[in-house]
């Protein structure tokens, strides 16, 4: 059976000042009249019921999670106690799977992309499906065509066509690549041999264990040991000490860079990750200056700039270009667009200077 693993323990710091600790970026409305999170979830919804969905999100966040998803089981929402990347919450998502379901085929998607069709979305996810069950070892992804030479995305690069299922063509992976320069990434849009990395993924749940004993051991032990807590009294302590002391590593970093038999279907959807506020220009009308406006906006000027705000707050811009502006309640960013990639960066300097009220 198809089970799907949602992974929203993101903390979405590049879109502060609206996303923030206690509401991150999977749980704001975006690219829509529905949260990321809640996109994701209508997504996937005509693959598995809701006792076959799990989200993995921060322990703070869990009340939320239910809130926005209220179908899924109260016991389906896992709340990390500390954020250790999508190594250790994959493997986690895999193991309380597998309790459930031993021959269970996992779909692991992130809760914070912007993907249309849905329906090609799904027709994709069910090709991949088919493929690890039929190859119980592969591990399957889905490469995006580039549309323009990104540098924010990793790549990867096919290998020799496998076969064609349901008019979607199916490569082994000859290579992952780390997030490129502008020259770099203009020779993988250039070469056509290279598709995004979009961090989606489908495998037998016993696959990704497997992977990760060979790959990982310490922390496939660690999860073993949770794990094996689960159904006990003991989970909340021994979940608590057994994450803190795991790495933090991605999923690519500690799997899919060594493993062998890495599959990937070329995506017949939309793909955006929503990485920061500039996205917005790709999924909302500039006006005729060039600006992406979501607020009570009043400007002479004004040219090529992302303002957002509450409804009830006046911005008004006078002489100023290329501005990322935004207001959220008691916060204001205003940044040169070309620096919008360093507001992680600048978050942690106000964590440091003691302004967590604001974070």
């Amino acid at each position: 059976m198809l089970q799907v693993l949602i992974m929203a323990g993101g903390g979405g710091t590049r879109f502060w000042p609206r996303s923030r600790q206690k509401k991150p970026k999977q749980f704001l409305r975006l690219t829509g009249d529905q949260s990321l999170l809640q996109q994701t979830y209508e997504r996937i919804e005509p693959l598995a019921p809701p006792e076959a969905c799990w989200i993995i999100t921060a322990v703070g966040h869990v009340e939320e999670t239910l809130r926005q998803v209220p179908a899924l089981p109260r016991d389906h929402v896992i709340g990390e106690p500390c954020g250790r990347d999508t190594a250790a919450c994959i493997g986690l998502g895999a193991s309380l799977v597998a309790a459930a379901d031993p021959q269970a085929t996992l779909l692991v998607v992130p809760a914070d992309h912007a993907i249309e069709p849905a329906q090609e979305f799904r027709r994709a996810a069910q090709v991949a499906a088919h493929l690890a069950e039929e190859v119980p070892e592969a591990l399957v992804t889905f490469g995006i065509r580039p549309t323009f030479a990104a540098t924010g995305y990793g790549y990867l690069q096919r290998g020799a066509p496998l076969t064609v299922r349901q008019g979607l063509p199916v490569y082994r992976v000859q290579a992952f690549r780390e997030k490129p320069d502008v020259e770099l990434a203009e020779q993988f849009l250039a070469a056509g041999g290279f598709y995004w990395n979009s961090g989606m993924f489908v495998w037998r749940a016993a696959t990704i264990l497997e992977a990760l004993r060979q790959h990982q051991p310490t922390l496939h032990a660690a999860i073993d040991r949770i794990a094996a807590a689960w159904p006990t009294p003991r989970r909340a302590d021994v979940f608590a000490a057994e994450y803190q002391a795991l790495p933090k590593i991605s999923i690519d970093y500690a799997v899919m860079e060594k493993a062998k038999d890495v599959l990937v279907v070329e995506a017949p959807f939309r793909w955006d990750d929503v990485g920061s506020w500039l996205a917005l220009e790709r999924h909302h009308p500039q006006d005729a200056d060039g600006n992406t406006i979501h607020a009570r906006h009043g400007g002479l000027a004004t040219k090529g700039c992302v303002i957002v705000g509450d409804p009830d707050i006046l911005i008004a811009t006078l002489g100023v270009d290329n501005l990322l502006i935004v207001q959220d309640g008691d916060a204001i960013l205003v940044a040169d667009r070309r620096e919008e990639g360093n507001i992680k960066n600048l978050v942690e300097v106000l964590k440091k200077r003691g302004l967590d009220e604001y974070l």
